[in-house]
């Protein structure tokens, strides 16, 4: 019986992760937390949250939404995830002692890249200080070049991943040609990316906030929104284009009349105290934990439609275990390989969403763990 099956029948809400470390640093001071969730064969994986308030508790349940994802996906890693409590010093220095400090683990078979507050560029720095490269690892990938060579020419792929989900969902739900509203709440990478992609289907964006409020219009011009935007998702206000309302009101994107939500940034961005502003009849989580349980209960009452993260933000976590894998075609020049890796996660996406939806049009509750019961079946 391998790590898969030994735990998998265990129910969730008693479920214990693998192990949790606690980072105190080496070298120099730090706070967080590494949680593997599960581990196949030896090997766990998920990204880096780096943010001021991120908590234990927090990366606990981030991590176990690896452990889905990957199920979902079909791929024979387990989940894990860190937390970096941000604290406003150093930040290249904060990355080489979380380098240092979580080494051991990644080398060991645990890898960790990027999620909220850590881009591409900052795991180039732990990568670095921890002198860990997939490839040269026990049972490492077979890539004929580095990490940054493969990934980064997927940046996208999160948000290609929630567009699929958006649409995948709109066609099960009979609105398949229509031109909907859309409000993009985060506009980072996966914000962005998910914008472009609803635009190019003939969408209407309606409104986007950023950290620092919502700009909303009966059609908001997403080029030149990304033409003033900054790689962390910061709007720059004194450059909007003509015609745009801004609101500085906390959470006003919730007021913006859509059909479609995206959720593109942080936790528990719908939680009990503001779901009853919701408008929008289909929310697609695109960051990780959005909405809160509490706020699912009344989504459902209230009659919306949720595709929860596990299903829709796949991209980024099934590009890298793609590869960990060994299951993506590395011989195949960049763009077809980017392709290869668009298509695969799209057919994951889609049929997972129309899984997830027929399962809950055929029954009350949660659709979640039958769809991730019917996925562990399926890789037994």
């Amino acid at each position: 019986m391998n790590a898969l099956t030994s735990t998998e029948d265990i129910p969730e809400e008693v479920r214990e992760p693998a192990f949790t470390v606690s980072l105190n640093g080496s070298g120099g001071p730090l706070k967080g937390w590494v949680v593997v969730d599960s581990l196949v064969d030896s090997l766990a994986m998920g990204g880096t949250r780096m943010t001021a308030d991120v908590t234990e508790e927090e990366v606990r349940g981030l991590a176990r939404g690896m452990t889905h994802k990957l199920t979902l996906v079909g791929l024979p890693v387990g989940g894990a995830k860190a937390g970096i409590v941000a604290d406003g010093g150093d930040r290249e220095e904060t990355l080489r002692t979380f380098g240092r400090t979580v080494a051991p683990l990644m080398h060991g078979g645990i890898h960790l890249g990027c999620d909220l507050g850590v881009t591409p560029a900052d795991r180039a720095v732990f990568f670095a200080e921890a002198d860990y490269d997939p490839r040269r690892k026990a049972r490492g990938v077979d890539m004929p070049y580095d990490w940054r060579t493969y990934y980064e020419p997927l940046v996208d792929c999160t948000g290609h991943g929630v567009g699929v989900a958006a649409v995948t969902a709109l066609e099960v739900l009979h609105r398949r040609g229509e031109s909907l509203r859309v409000v993009v709440q985060g506009f980072g990478t996966v914000g962005r990316s998910v914008a472009q992609f609803l635009e190019d289907r003939g969408h209407r964006i309606v409104g986007v906030a950023d950290v620092q409020g919502t700009v909303s219009a009966e059609r908001l011009p997403i080029a030149d929104l990304l033409a003033v935007t900054d790689a962390g998702g910061r709007i720059d206000h004194a450059r909007l284009p003509g015609g745009v309302t801004v609101s500085t009101e906390p959470d006003a994107w919730l007021d913006v009349e859509a059909d479609v939500l995206i959720l593109a940034a942080n936790h528990h961005a719908i939680n009990d105290a503001n779901v009853h502003r919701l408008r929008a009849g289909l929310v697609v989580e695109g960051g990780n934990i959005c909405v809160s349980p509490e706020a699912k209960l009344k989504m459902a009452v209230q009659g919306s439609t949720l595709i929860p993260d596990v299903v829709a933000n796949v991209g980024g976590a099934a590009a890298a275990g793609l590869a960990l894998t060994r299951t993506v075609p590395f011989e195949l020049e960049a763009a077809k390989r980017k392709n290869w890796v668009f298509d695969w996660v799209g057919t994951r996406v889609r049929n997972n969403t129309r899984d997830l939806l027929e399962i809950s049009a055929a029954a009350s509750g949660d659709p979640l763990p039958a769809l991730l019961a019917a996925r562990r079946k399926d890789r037994r």
